[in-house]
């Protein structure tokens, strides 16, 4: 077993021998579940399955799997033996095209019958396709890799690559965040610590696990603390209860639009809700608005634990703490496993309840993104201290280290914990023969918090529908990316210095309410 020869190595293979050999691992509604001893006997068979299809220590791969256990499985079995890529599967070929090149992946995984375009374009790649085997009627998370021959593998180092998750910047161009096996480790280990994770507990899974949210704390933070996690199809509002009563989680985590749509039920629901065993809600990946978490408190009867994350920690930066701590809404908590501060432009620390950036630092902060020099130079304070990661967040430490985020200093759209790149919108948009200018720009929501629009010259002479242009960019970019409104203008408004600036555009348009 390669877990009897890594030694004291602090990898993913050691985090994972906390569970008990029959304790169950990975679960799904109405099937049996893999057990922690299942889980390691065949993280050991992938491993050797990799390295037979010409997988080595050092390549990237690719995985392109729906939702689900057998999704949760193939992270945690093939992360401890290269990097890992998951990607969205609603992504469109030429998302797909980008993203396998930009990765320079060795290899893409799909399930066994699979359709994706991603595929085709693989093929047309020359990257080697394999193919996942799983039985439905097997244990969950419970898989193959598919005609392919078995060639040992031997573990590797903390800080070989496991995880590359492209995050949305001030281009176009999606820049990618690699996170080591260390960053894992020490990321799964807070988000423990935090939430007092142990054997006896059990998450429900609602979020996408090509989202670090979703990787990070239900499944593995789960599975380090020898815990299980119940992996669903995705968020479900009309089935989230059914799920509730038939899994009995002790605690599920979410972005605050799922967190809404479930209280908006929660009165149908009202014996799923009495019978729930919930230890604690979290809630994390965009702000929860105080309201809503003082009516999931009083649903549930249980603590909800904000937290603060973001790819380029692994994750958890930020946590409000369990009781009988005091947990303030309205703030991400004190850090919660990185050094966190508040910083001034030149990399100075300010006093508490001094506005300023906030700035990471720590054994699950990325060292800094691939192939990307640019960004690179500006996403740290090099002080004589050490350095520092500057997150593009605003915002402010009071005097007990409680954080709350203020603002973003940066561009991107968050459309309820989806991270939008208004650039590359702008280029989809800018592929339509009737379009001379665009804009892409973040609009209020009541749910999301932030929605996407556009505002739009058209060409002389040119005509087409909002109607039009909308499905023009849907065949082009993920639904999420598609603006939920465009606005035809004669000119876009510019600031005094006759830079478009996105950031007030929405009030400009009159759509600031």
């Amino acid at each position: 077993c390669a877990a009897s020869r890594i030694g004291a190595m602090d990898g993913l293979i050691e985090l994972l021998l906390a569970g008990r050999d029959g304790a169950a691992a990975i679960g799904a509604p109405s099937r049996s579940s893999l057990s922690h001893g299942e889980l390691r006997a065949q993280m050991s068979a992938v491993g050797a399955g990799l390295r037979g299809a010409g997988v080595g220590a050092e390549d990237r791969v690719a995985i392109v799997l729906d939702n689900g256990p057998t999704m949760a499985g193939a992270f945690v079995c093939m992360a401890p033996w290269c990097a890992t890529a998951p990607l969205n599967p609603a992504y469109k070929a030429d998302e797909f095209d980008f993203y396998l090149g930009d990765l320079d992946a060795r290899a893409l995984v799909v399930g066994e019958d699979s359709t994706s375009p991603a595929i085709d374009v693989a093929n047309a790649r020359g990257i080697a396709v394999l193919r996942l085997r799983s039985d439905a009627a097997a244990a969950a998370g419970r898989f193959e890799l598919a005609d392919v021959p078995q060639s040992p593998a031997v573990a590797r180092s903390a800080d070989a690559l496991a995880l590359i998750l492209h995050t949305s910047g001030t281009t176009s161009r999606p820049k990618m965040v690699p996170l080591s096996q260390g960053n894992l480790v020490a990321s799964a280990r807070n988000i423990v610590a935090t939430l007092r994770l142990a054997p006896e507990d059990r998450c429900l899974n609602i979020m996408p696990l090509f989202h670090i949210h979703g990787l990070m704390a239900p499944v593995l933070a789960s599975l380090a603390a020898g815990a299980e996690v119940v992996c669903t199809s995705g968020f479900d509002a009309l089935r989230f209860f059914a799920w509730l009563d038939a899994v009995r989680p002790s605690w599920y985590s979410a972005v605050p639009t799922m967190h809404q749509a479930i209280l908006a039920r929660a009165a149908r629901n009202e014996e799923a809700v009495r019978k729930s065993r919930l230890r604690f809600v979290r809630s994390s990946s965009a702000s929860l608005p105080a309201q809503v978490m003082a009516e999931l408190e009083r649903v549930f009867d249980a603590p909800v634990i904000e937290a603060y994350a973001m790819t380029e920690a692994a994750h958890q930066m930020c946590s409000n703490p369990l009781p009988p701590a005091v947990r303030k809404p309205g703030h991400v908590g004190p850090a919660a496993g990185p050094e966190v501060a508040v910083m001034d432009d030149g990399g100075q620390a300010l006093p508490a309840g001094a506005e300023g950036e906030i700035v990471i630092r720590g054994a699950n902060v990325a060292g800094g993104y691939l192939n990307n020099p640019q960004a690179n130079a500006s996403a740290f304070h090099r002080n004589p201290d050490g350095d520092w990661f500057r997150t593009g967040d605003q915002g402010v430490m009071d005097a007990e280290g409680y954080v709350k985020v203020t603002g973003r200093l940066k561009e991107i759209i968050n459309r309820g914990g989806e991270k939008v790149a208004p650039l590359e919108v702008d280029e989809a948009m800018m592929r339509h023969p009737a379009v001379r200018q665009v804009c892409t720009f973040a609009m209020p929501h009541a749910k999301l918090g932030e929605d996407v629009a556009a505002a739009v010259v058209l060409a002389e002479n040119a005509a087409v529908t909002e109607r039009e242009l909308r499905s023009f960019v849907g065949e082009r970019l993920a639904d999420f990316k598609t603006p939920r409104r465009i606005v035809f203008v004669d000119e876009i408004p510019k600031g005094p210095t006759g830079k478009i600036q996105r950031i007030g555009l929405a009030q400009a348009l009159g759509l600031g309410t």
